[in-house]
């Protein structure tokens, strides 16, 4: 593979003319190719090798190499690692130097950041801001601490990162909207809370009347491979978090019903979805 046939497979069909020249194709070629339409313009000097519309992951590489020392952020960052489905839709949230000058670009957001290099992994393809500081960028940004809980929980939930390593970014940065809160979240996702609806239960239900600590997360023993939400072992009891829209039909409710076979311990086994 040459040169620049290896160039667009690493970057999804984008090039930039720099690199399009230091790959061998001169300017009359490159020329000919944009008049042909074999190649596209995207941004100044960034270039998509194809006519059609552009995917996600070649917006990004085309906003990333539009802007030199740049790095995907917020929920761009998320998506590149598969959070965020619904941000492949919006803009491409850049991450940049304090200092750095970034011109306005349509369907592009930029960010600034006064310690870019210690947040970044620049050898990711596109560079990005790693998993544990864009999860806190988006939470910092969220207008409600419900979807502060959803953007931590749903970034452990899909084990890309833990409770531990967004503790320690957290401990990292001096300002942060909701550190406290934040904290508290963390704690009780370590602790199995893995969900908006599970934390619900945890506070408003759990703590708010004085129930036992249950178990969280526990392995079922029967049926499908999988975890129970809630477990206390002593009454035999099960609570499934997930809702109606999660137990709702024939294959579900059998489910639940093997989730309540009995333990050692019970005698009187029951599961409750919630």
């Amino acid at each position: 593979m040459d040169r620049l046939a290896q160039t667009l497979v690493h970057q999804d069909g984008v090039i930039t003319r720099r690199q399009a020249i230091d790959c061998g194709v001169s300017e009359a070629s490159l020329r000919t190719k944009l008049r042909r339409r074999e190649w596209v313009r995207v941004h100044e000097g960034v270039y998509l090798t194809h006519t059609g519309t552009p995917t996600w992951h070649q917006r990004a590489w085309a906003a990333v190499l539009g802007l030199p020392r740049a790095a995907l952020s917020h929920q761009s960052a998320l998506a590149a690692v598969g959070l965020r489905a619904r941000a492949a839709a919006g803009p491409i949230h850049l991450a940049v130097g304090r200092k750095r000058f970034a011109p306005r670009r349509d369907g592009v957001v930029v960010h600034r950041y006064s310690a870019l290099d210690d947040r970044v992994s620049w050898n990711a393809r596109p560079p990005r801001v790693r998993v544990e500081h864009a999860v806190l960028d988006v939470a910092a940004e969220s207008s409600a601490e419900l979807d502060v809980v959803a953007c931590l929980s749903d970034a452990v939930g899909a084990r890309v990162t833990t409770a531990v390593r967004l503790g320690a970014a957290l401990s990292t940065r001096e300002r942060f909207k909701y550190r406290a809160f934040v904290a508290r979240v963390l704690a009780d996702i370590a602790d199995g809370s893995c969900s908006v609806l599970e934390r619900g239960y945890l506070t408003r239900v759990e703590r708010a009347h004085g129930l036992p600590k249950p178990r969280r997360q526990a392995p079922t023993i029967v049926g499908r491979r999988g975890f129970r939400d809630v477990e206390y072992d002593r009454w035999g009891l099960v609570v499934e978090l997930d809702g109606r829209f999660a137990h709702d039909d024939a294959r579900s409710r059998d489910r639940d019903m093997g989730n309540a076979v009995a333990c050692e311990n019970c005698t009187v086994p029951r599961s409750v979805t919630i």
